[in-house]
Parts: structure tokens; C-alpha cells; sequence
């Protein structure tokens, strides 16, 4: 008990239960709103960390959800997010302990993304949209306070990146040609779906002056060097005026990635001169080496202000290979039917 919020939020900051910024007191009946929000109990469990064994209930991801402050209807969007990045393939405590400094990107696809007004928009990856900033926060507050990664102590990123505060988006389908991330994966169009990446920082790549695919494909080679080889996944984020060039060529999704795979290739002397480890074939020949793996390893998401022609690559911890991405529905209370949209009240 404390004598007013303030005095909590400055002892849940000094006893480490933060990322640092002050928190919304998770008060017994916001905490009760969430799970209610879910249809979920108190002691549901909704994932168990592979590596600790740690349990982490409905009530530890509402009590965060409530502290990064999160709205009751984004509550089940961060509950898929959670039973996503226990999947034993995400790697948790490697991402969460490493020194390369990962973040949990979570990517919303389908109506969750309208119907909670998660941004995909102007200034995708920055501040000013309540829904990304607290869903992708409440997820940090998890790993710290139900995973035990702390800064120091189990996470020990040599720089981190900003990302591990809070670092969520949706894609613009209004602007993309293309079918979205979670149908692509196979989930009917009506989900809603939350795809998790281990995400290193973004590298942004300009291009004002060409206006075909394959000029300014080409402008994302430099960039891609700097990933290493072999990736087993990456991400390409293109922004909608970019875009436009793409579907006015009739270019798919299938194109670009074949596009960015045959492009951004090095020989194995080239990868070992900068200091890459590429072990030699066994006849003693270089050979040339690409950035993706194969093409399927580049996912191609379209999102980002309207004007302007800046996208991004985002590569991912361990070579994206380490750490797989994964993808869970996302439920909403009496979930009857694959194509029901989440409740929303304001």
C-alpha cells in the first residue's frame, strides 16, 4: 500500500519492475478489466518460458499490459503476442540475453489492426500513437518482470536500440498490392494475426529518383551488406510511394524478394575480408554468397507515411536463423468463429 500513485510508481522504478519510464498503477480493478477483456482467468496460463520454465499467467500479462498502458481492448492482442514469443523457435531467453541487443518486433495484421487504430501510417516506427506504443511496451514489461531479463543482469545488450522499448506497427493494406503478412502465412484474410520478429535495429534506405522496381531495389544493396550472409530472415519495409512503383509494373511480392536475393551477393573472400566467417568449399573456390539465405527468407511488409520514399531493412538476431518469427491468432472474448472482429468499446 502506498500513500499515493506517485510514491508507487517511483518504488515499482527503483525496485526494477519498469523499463525505466514511470507506469500506470495496476490497480486490482484494471487488472480485472484486462482479463475480462479476454475472457481470460486469473490463473490461465498462457505461456511457459522454454529456457527459465517460468509460468507466466493471465494475471503477470495484465498487470503489465495495465502498467505500460495499454487500453483493455488491446489486451488480447498482446496475449497473442506472449504465447508467440514462448514458441521454443523464437528463442526468448538467447534474444533476451545476448549482447547483439534484439527487440520484439510485433507486427498486427487483419481488422485488430483498424478496429484498435494501431498505426501504419505517418512515422510508423516512432511516437504519437498510443495503441503501438503501449502494446509493443507491455511486451517488454513481460520479458523484464515475468521472464527476469532485466537490464544487467540477464539482458546484457552490449548497445540495445530503442526498439526495446516499445516496437510494434501494422501494414498499410490500403497502399499495398499485395496480400498482408498473416494470409500470406496461411491464416484466412478476416483474422486478426500477430507475427513477432527478434528485430535488430532498422536500417533506412532513401530513394527519390528511380521510379522502377529495379532501381530502387538496387538502392537497398549497400544496406543489405551490412546484415552479413545467409540470412534465414529479414525484413524489407516499403513505403507506400515506393510501392506505387512496384504495383504501377506489376511487380508481386514474389518478384522482390527474388529481386533482393539475386542482388545482394558477395563473394566468400569479399564476406571474410570484412571479418564475416564463411567456411571455405571443399575444392578451395569462392563462391558468391547472398544476403538472404533464399528468397522466402526476405518478408516484404508495406507500411509508412504516404509521402516520402524511405523504406527500410530490418535484419534480425542470429543471422534470422536462430530466432524464427512465429504467428498466433488473436482471440477475442466468445471467439466463436475464425472471422470475428475484436470488441471495441471507447
Amino acid at each position: 500500500e502506498f500513500d499515493d500513485s506517485s510514491q508507487m510508481v517511483e518504488e515499482y522504478i527503483a525496485r526494477g519492475w519498469t523499463d525505466g519510464l514511470p507506469i500506470i498503477p495496476p490497480t486490482p480493478d484494471l487488472v480485472l478489466r484486462f482479463l475480462t477483456s479476454s475472457g481470460h482467468a486469473p490463473t490461465d496460463i498462457l505461456a511457459t518460458e522454454p529456457t527459465k520454465g517460468r509460468v507466466i499467467t493471465a494475471e503477470k500479462v495484465a498487470v503489465n499490459a495495465v502498467m505500460a498502458g495499454c487500453l483493455p481492448e488491446y489486451f488480447p492482442v498482446v496475449v497473442a503476442a506472449v504465447e508467440a514469443m514462448s514458441e521454443p523457435e523464437f528463442n526468448l531467453h538467447a534474444i533476451t540475453a545476448s549482447t547483439m541487443g534484439a527487440a520484439v518486433l510485433v507486427v498486427v495484421s487483419g481488422p485488430a489492426a483498424t478496429d484498435l487504430g494501431i498505426n501504419s501510417g505517418v512515422s510508423v516506427f516512432g511516437p504519437g500513437h498510443r495503441a503501438n506504443a503501449t502494446i509493443g511496451r507491455a511486451i517488454r514489461l513481460v520479458i523484464i518482470n515475468a521472464t527476469g531479463a532485466i537490464s544487467g543482469e540477464i539482458d546484457k545488450a552490449t548497445l540495445g536500440h530503442a526498439g526495446k522499448y516499445t516496437l510494434c506497427m501494422a501494414e498499410a493494406d490500403a497502399a499495398s498490392p499485395w496480400e498482408p503478412l498473416h494470409v500470406e502465412r496461411g491464416f484466412v484474410e478476416q483474422e486478426s494475426v500477430v507475427t513477432i520478429f527478434a528485430a535488430l535495429p532498422g536500417i533506412q534506405v532513401g530513394n527519390h529518383e528511380s521510379q522502377t522496381p529495379e532501381g530502387i531495389l538496387t538502392s537497398f544493396k549497400d544496406a543489405m551488406f551490412t546484415i552479413g550472409p545467409d540470412q534465414g530472415e529479414l525484413i524489407v519495409v516499403l513505403c507506400p510511394e515506393h510501392v506505387g512503383h512496384f504495383n504501377a509494373a506489376g511487380w508481386s511480392k514474389a518478384q522482390v524478394k527474388q529481386f533482393v536475393f539475386e542482388s545482394a551477393r558477395r563473394s566468400e573472400d569479399e564476406w571474410r575480408s570484412i571479418g564475416r566467417l564463411i567456411p571455405k568449399d571443399n575444392n578451395g573456390s569462392s563462391r558468391m554468397v547472398p544476403v538472404p539465405a533464399e528468397p522466402d527468407s526476405v518478408n516484404v511488409l508495406v507500411s509508412g507515411g504516404a509521402a516520402g520514399a524511405w523504406s527500410s531493412i530490418i535484419p534480425l538476431w542470429g543471422g534470422g536463423t536462430n530466432s524464427r518469427s512465429v504467428s498466433k491468432r488473436v482471440r477475442a472474448l466468445r471467439d466463436s468463429d475464425q472471422g470475428q472482429r475484436l470488441e471495441v468499446h471507447r
